[in-house]
C-alpha cells in the first residue's frame, strides 16, 4: 500500500467538516463547504472543482464513482493543479487531469445556452454545435444535467432575474425582467411563483412582505424547526441547537417577517413530530416550496414512497421518467427544504447502503429504523 502524501495546511482549502464558510483553495471566490460537499454527494457531473482526501492523499472530481470519504477528511480545490501542488495525486478512476468528451460537450452546451438565453435555442442548433443528431445532443445533456436544454435555459433566466432583483438599484422590475432575457413581462408574471416562489416585487425585497411563523421542539432526532407561510409549510430543519436552526431559517429568508408562534404553528409541528414517532398522523400538510420542474417531480415521487420502504437513486430516476438522471435526482434530494415531510431519507444507495443526508447519517439511520418497526396502536 502506498504511503499517503503529506497533508497540506488546513487553511489552504475548504473542508467539508468546517462549520464556517471558507473559500476554495487557490483564491477562488468564497463558496460554502457544505454546498460543495452536497455536489460531491450528488456526483455533480459539471462541477468545476476537485476534492482531495487527506487520509489517502488522492484527489477526485465530484462525479467520481468511488466510495465517498468522511467529510472531515475532505479538502476542496478550485483546480486540479492546485491539488497537485498541495501534494495530492490524481485518482485513477475519474482521472481528474483529463476532461472526457461527454463532460466537455455538456460544458459547451451550457455556455452556448447561457450566451443565448434571450431566445429559444432549438435542438437542431445544439446538434450542429456538437456534430450530433438533435436527439443525441439532448440525450447527452439530460443524462448529465437531469433536465432538458430548454428547462436549463429557463432556469438560467430565472437565476439571472434573481440576481438583478437582489441588486436593486434604479431599474424597475419590468426592466429587470427584460434584461434577464424574457420577451414578455405578462408571460413571466403568469409563472412568477414557479420561477421565484413569490411575486417579483416581493423577491426583490428579499422576501419582504412574507410572514413566516415558526416553532421548535425536541424530538427523537434532536431538535426540529417547522416554519410556514399562509400557503403552507416552507421549511423543516433538524439539528441539535434550536437557536442555530432559527438562525438558518433567517438566512434562508433574510427579509421576510419571521416570528416564533408556537401556538399558531402547533398543528403543523404536531404532524411533523408524529412522523418522528411510531404513530404518524395520517394526513399530509400543504407545502409552500420553491422548486424547478425537475425538483418538484422528484419531491412528489419521494412523498409517494411508502413508510418503511426505500428506493435507490436509480429507481427514483426511473420513477420520474429520467432513468439516466441519477445524479440530478441526488441533487434534488439534497436540496429538499422540508425534512421528513418530503422523505428524502428513504432514498439509499444501489446496494442498500446509507448515502449522504443533509441532517446527518445518524438521523437518516434512526428514521429508517423507526419507520421499519411495526406500528402499535395504543390499547383502549
Amino acid at each position: 500500500m502506498p504511503t499517503p502524501h503529506r497533508t497540506p495546511p488546513t487553511a489552504s482549502g475548504a473542508r467539508a467538516g468546517d462549520s464556517v464558510s471558507p473559500s476554495l483553495a487557490g483564491g477562488a471566490a468564497p463558496a460554502p463547504a457544505d454546498r460543495l460537499w452536497r455536489q460531491v454527494l450528488a456526483r455533480d457531473a459539471v462541477a468545476s472543482f476537485v476534492y482531495a482526501v487527506r487520509s489517502t492523499g488522492i484527489f477526485c472530481r465530484p462525479c467520481c464513482p468511488s466510495r465517498r470519504p468522511l467529510p472531515s477528511h475532505v479538502v476542496f480545490f478550485s483546480r486540479a493543479e492546485e491539488a497537485l501542488a498541495g501534494g495530492y495525486r490524481p485518482c485513477l478512476r475519474c482521472r481528474p487531469l483529463q476532461e472526457d468528451g461527454a463532460r466537455r460537450a455538456v460544458r459547451q452546451v451550457c455556455r452556448f445556452l447561457a450566451r443565448n438565453r434571450d431566445r429559444i435555442v432549438t435542438l437542431a442548433e445544439l446538434g450542429r454545435l456538437l456534430h450530433l443528431s438533435p436527439y443525441t445532443a439532448q440525450k447527452k445533456f439530460v443524462r448529465a444535467m437531469g433536465l432538458s436544454p430548454r428547462q436549463y435555459q429557463l432556469q438560467l433566466r430565472a437565476d439571472d432575474l434573481r440576481r438583478r432583483l437582489r441588486r436593486g438599484g434604479p431599474a424597475t422590475v419590468t426592466e429587470a425582467i427584460y434584461e434577464a432575457g424574457y420577451s414578455s413581462s405578462s408571460r413571466f408574471y403568469e409563472r412568477a411563483p414557479e420561477h421565484l416562489g413569490m411575486s417579483p416585487v416581493s423577491f426583490r425585497k428579499g422576501g419582504r412582505g412574507r410572514n413566516i411563523r415558526f416553532a421548535t421542539a425536541p424530538c427523537p432526532l434532536g431538535q426540529v424547526l417547522v416554519a410556514a407561510t399562509e400557503l403552507g409549510v416552507c421549511s423543516v430543519m433538524l439539528g441539535d441547537d434550536p437557536h442555530r436552526l432559527e438562525a438558518q431559517l433567517r438566512e434562508q429568508f433574510p427579509q421576510a417577517g419571521i416570528a416564533a408562534d408556537p401556538e399558531g404553528i402547533a398543528g403543523c409541528l404536531g404532524v411533523v413530530l408524529s412522523f418522528c414517532e411510531l404513530l404518524p398522523v395520517g394526513r399530509d400538510l400543504p407545502l409552500d416550496l420553491r422548486a424547478t420542474a425537475f425538483q418538484a417531480r422528484v419531491w412528489q415521487a419521494l412523498r409517494e414512497i411508502p413508510r418503511g420502504e426505500t428506493r435507490s437513486y436509480a429507481e427514483m430516476a426511473r420513477i420520474v421518467g429520467r432513468p439516466a438522471a441519477v445524479r440530478a435526482v441526488a441533487r434534488a434530494c439534497a436540496s429538499n427544504p422540508v425534512a421528513i415531510l418530503v422523505p428524502c431519507h428513504r432514498v439509499v444507495g444501489g446496494d442498500g447502503s446509507l448515502t449522504g443526508y443533509r441532517w446527518g447519517l445518524e438521523r437518516k439511520k434512526a428514521l429508517l429504523e423507526m419507520e421499519r418497526r411495526p406500528q402499535r396502536r395504543p390499547q383502549s
